[in-house]
């Protein structure tokens, strides 16, 4: 998801830019400011409860905020992101902000402030107060809200400074101007994340040959919690020791053993793009550990792709396998390549589901030459890419 939090003193241009915005990159509009007017409006209980303190040009009290947010969010689940308009004010907001995302396995894209000048903000106002008639566009409670900004929400930009996510953006000038500088600002703050696959697919499907060349062809890196293991064995470490077991059967190695070797294979990586697991998740366990994991490196899983291969062909390629000279010990026996395919389906079930739920998940055909597959796993990619980018 791309989200946005539009930073910038009461007359910046949050609106105007808010509409180009939204309809550029398809994303949730959550104005603060207009939805606390709108339950005013209406007279709804938060908006009885928001209308003093608005009128005199304070900030409404966070919980009020919080629950017009989140009944805002819910209303547009096919939108590719949010963009907030007039929040987090404050650095207790920007940590509700950090929760709210949280919630939805999201996080903030990037701060954009938008810097005028003080006299051109009181300027601003003070004309849009003869074409609005808003009663807080009067002289003293533009001061006021100027002055809360000041004291209350200049703060913000160091929180989001100290992250990385802070751009301030020159507010002055023509409209189109300034969106050329704004997107300009978003597209940087992309190309810092990273982008992250999850490859899924019954054994025999060409996970490992498809992903290491999507991997290389978007200059990811590919983890395969299945060579690891296989390293580790071949070194006789103890991870390699504990795991040699359950590789022999064909079976799914504890968590514990697969997190400490994919966790250390991405500190590896400080500077990588992002990055193509293969193997794992194969658990709903698993995907709940992979989030965990990521989201203390303040990313994510964007795209799940599911090689689509017939269980039956599955079965003859690993058969094929077993005859070579390279085989793996649970391709040489009948009964564990079957034990390894009914394990995919029955475990992986949830895992496709719990991608799908997120709008995650695609499949891709398996079926046809390596060159053919290839490409229909980076048409997909590529697409992922210029909806995130």
């Amino acid at each position: 998801m791309l989200n946005v939090a539009l930073f910038g003193a009461p007359g910046a241009g949050k609106g105007t830019q808010s509409k180009l915005l939204i309809e550029k990159y398809n994303l949730v509009y959550v104005a603060t400011g207009d939805l606390l007017r709108q339950e005013i409006a209406e007279g709804s209980d938060l908006g009885l409860e928001a209308k003093d303190i608005i009128e005199k040009g304070g900030l409404a009290p966070d919980d009020i905020i919080v629950q017009i947010i989140e009944k805002r969010i819910s209303t547009d689940p096919s939108a590719r992101g949010i963009l907030f308009d007039g929040f987090p004010r404050t650095v207790v907001q920007a940590y509700i902000l950090e929760g709210l995302l949280l919630r939805m396995n999201s996080t903030l894209s990037c701060m954009l402030a938008l810097e005028v000048p003080r006299e051109e903000l009181i300027r601003r106002m003070l004309d849009r107060a003869q074409v609005s008639g808003r009663s807080d566009d009067n002289l003293d409670v533009i001061k006021v809200r100027l002055e809360e900004y000041e004291n209350k929400t200049k703060p913000v930009a160091q929180f989001y400074l100290e992250k990385d996510k802070f751009y301030p953006i020159d507010g002055t000038g023509d409209v189109n101007d300034i969106f050329e500088r704004v997107t300009q600002a978003i597209d940087q703050s992309l190309k810092k994340e990273w982008m992250n696959v999850v490859l899924l697919g019954p054994p025999g499907s060409g996970k490992g040959t498809q992903g290491k060349t999507l991997a290389e062809k978007h200059n990811l890196i590919y983890i395969s919690t299945g060579s690891l293991l296989r390293r580790e064995i071949m070194q006789d470490t103890e991870v390699g020791r504990k795991a040699a077991p359950f590789m022999e059967r064909g079976e799914i190695v504890p968590d514990e053993i697969a997190i400490r070797l994919i966790e250390r294979e991405i500190k590896m990586h400080p500077n990588a793009n992002g990055f193509i697991f293969k193997g794992f998740p194969r658990t709903i366990v698993q995907a709940y550990i992979l989030d965990g994991l990521l989201r203390r490196l303040n990313s994510s899983v964007n795209l799940t792709i599911e090689l689509k291969v017939p269980t039956l062909e599955c079965f003859k390629r690993l058969a094929a396998r077993g005859k070579m000279e390279t085989s793996r010990t649970y391709d040489r026996d009948p009964a564990l390549i079957v034990h390894r395919l009914e394990e995919y389906e029955t475990k992986t079930t949830l895992v496709k589901t719990y991608y799908k739920n997120q709008g995650k998940y695609q499949k891709v055909d398996g079926i046809g030459s390596r060159d053919d597959v290839s490409r229909r796993l980076y048409e997909t990619v590529d697409q992922m890419f210029r909806t995130i980018r």
